[in-house]
């Protein structure tokens, strides 16, 4: 969405899934709230930061280059991943035990919490897609999408949208972030470095802008991950993952769902 709307990388996302994932952890951890609650409280944290960055690091470079922009990305990255260094130090904190166990298909074992992951990821795709389907701000996102100097002369508050679309996608990741930390006990300060480029690589490799291609290549990188691990080498499973990305763009340049747009100059 945030690339779809505001032209640009977000190399913080996956960043904000590491601030995140320690809200989640003092809340179960040291308040021993429910859950759910930590779940809330990390989708409220989350959404606050994102919307907090954008108007800090990305607004002021509206009319900038996209290197600049690109360049601000990665730093404002460095900054979140320095700044919980300084403040919760570089040690790993194992994150409290969350619906273990899982469901036995005959010699088949799923563990409940990747039904409950899967189920979620379907959850909010379809609520994202009824959203920007249904609803005025969706339709105003989908002009932005579009056409950003068009959909201002039509009156669309072209700033208004692309903060709530930060404020979306930063409280997705609040939600990302307990489901990554509860599968993976462990947080610590550049826990969002690698799930945050593979979510790029995601996004790409199902078609750049596309909700429903970002879950669908996310889903496909996942399964080819993971038989990379068992068949071939755990060592080897990301270099691989990237291998069919490259391979992919190189057949179809615009991903699997991505539609090739013709630019007017």
């Amino acid at each position: 969405m945030v690339y779809g709307i505001a032209k640009m990388l977000n190399f913080a996302h996956g960043d904000i899934i590491m601030v995140g994932a320690y809200v989640s952890y003092f809340a179960l951890s040291a308040f021993h709230l429910p859950a759910l609650v930590s779940i809330l409280l990390s989708v409220l944290i989350c959404t606050i930061l994102g919307v907090v960055i954008e108007r800090l690091a990305y607004k002021p470079l509206r009319s900038a280059s996209s290197l600049a922009v690109l360049i601000t990305a990665i730093g404002v990255s460095y900054f979140l991943q320095n700044a919980a260094m300084l403040i919760y130090g570089s040690d790993t904190k194992i994150f409290p035990s969350v619906l273990r166990g899982s469901l036995k298909v005959g010699s088949l074992s799923i563990p409940y919490l990747t039904m409950i992951t899967i189920a979620v990821c379907i959850l909010i795709i379809f609520s994202l897609q009824m959203f920007i389907k249904n609803t005025k701000t969706g339709r105003a996102m989908r002009a932005c999408s579009e056409d950003r100097d068009a959909a201002a002369l039509m009156g669309i508050n072209v700033n208004k949208i692309i903060s709530i679309t930060f404020a979306i996608g930063s409280g997705l990741a609040g939600i990302a972030a307990f489901l990554l930390a509860a599968t993976y006990p462990s947080v610590y300060p550049t826990l969002g470095s690698m799930p945050g480029i593979k979510a790029f690589t995601a996004a790409v490799f199902g078609g750049i802008g596309s909700i429903s291609g970002a879950f669908l290549g996310g889903l496909l990188l996942g399964v080819i991950e993971n038989l990379s691990k068992v068949y071939i080498s755990a060592q080897l499973s990301d270099a691989i993952v990237f291998g069919v990305l490259i391979i992919v763009l190189l057949i179809r340049p615009t991903g699997l769902l991505g539609k090739k747009s013709n630019e007017k100059v």
